[in-house]
């Protein structure tokens, strides 16, 4: 394969969709009344902040031509992420998702169309050798046609030596055929470099009767060699070839919407990572990220400056930053 155009730090696959995120703060959407809409998906999401971060980002995804795919191709170039493998289809529609404004884990309903309907060949070579990490999602992975572009993107990302990148979000709601959903997370994570499943998808995709640290084992038995499991207030746990840290601690944060911060984690240690930060120091990273997002509803639209995120590293006291401070 040969690449043209510039590096991209991050190749997300998978959904990019409309996001109406409640405007009153409730854990169910029957209570909400109102809503506006954002860019989301979570590929699309993390792509946006590595974009914020100054970092060069593209998203292979599908949408409708009709106002919904306008707005999101316009939200993508608006935050710093390239569109030239966004297929607009006239074909179909754009996926879209109520979501409920909380503090907690949002209730959602989904509307799914064109997202799904990504196709193989729709996954450029190109894009995916001009990448450093290629990320994608268990959502992105629940239907076909999508499911087989995630794993031929998973593919040539491993055999050209990137970084491959996976979020476990796995949820009965979305892919209710558990067995089938298990053995393609499993086929997948084949490829898979780092990973950042919750404490929430371990139980899910594993059961719910492990300690924090056998998912962890249960993971790299799956392939990755980092494993970075977030367990809500009890903090992050960070594991590299088995070799577990932590927990790093979650500091107390004022909450205005939830949605998304799991994926300003993941950018903000994408980030970290690429700058040559070990995983602690980058989870260190990701938490400053997400803490900035749980404090803003939707997406956050201001570029940050990650040295000056890297610099309260460096102040901060030692004890919290038990990797060094190479980055």
């Amino acid at each position: 394969m040969q690449a043209h155009g510039r590096p991209l730090d991050l190749l997300t696959v998978g959904e990019t969709v409309v996001d109406f995120i409640s405007a009153e703060q409730t854990d169910w959407l029957g209570n909400a009344t109102t809503f506006r809409r954002y860019l989301g998906g979570s590929p699309s999401n993390i792509a946006v902040q590595v974009a914020r971060l100054g970092g060069t980002a593209a998203t292979i995804s599908k949408t409708g031509i009709g106002a919904f795919g306008k707005f999101l191709k316009g939200e993508l170039q608006r935050h710093g992420v390239s569109t030239e493998y966004l297929v607009m289809d006239h074909r179909t529609n754009t996926s879209i998702i109520f979501v409920s404004s909380t503090s907690g884990t949002p209730d959602f309903e989904e509307f799914r169309s064109g997202d799904y309907l990504l196709t193989p060949a729709e996954v450029s070579e190109e894009a995916v050798e001009r990448a450093r990490v290629v990320h994608s999602s268990a959502f992105a992975l629940s239907l076909e046609p999508c499911r087989s572009a995630v794993v031929k993107a998973f593919r040539l990302a491993s055999e050209g030596g990137k970084l491959v990148s996976f979020d476990p979000n796995y949820s009965r709601r979305v892919w209710p055929e558990y067995r089938e959903a298990r053995k393609t997370i499993e086929e997948v994570y084949r490829y898979v470099s780092v990973t950042k499943p919750s404490l929430d998808d371990a139980g899910r995709i594993f059961g719910r009767e492990y300690e924090p640290e056998e998912y962890i084992r249960m993971f790299h038995e799956l392939g990755p060699r980092t494993v970075v499991l977030t367990m809500g207030r009890d903090g992050v746990l960070v594991s590299e070839d088995g070799e577990v840290s932590g927990p790093v601690p979650a500091r107390p944060v004022e909450v205005r919407d939830a949605t998304g911060a799991g994926d300003s984690f993941w950018a903000g240690f994408l980030v970290a990572l690429l700058d040559g930060a070990p995983p602690v120091r980058s989870t260190l990273f990701a938490r400053e990220i997400a803490e900035m997002k749980l404090a803003r509803v939707g997406a956050m639209r201001e570029e940050i400056d990650r040295r000056t995120v890297y610099d309260r590293l460096d102040t901060a006291p030692s004890a919290e930053d038990p990797e060094g401070k190479e980055a």
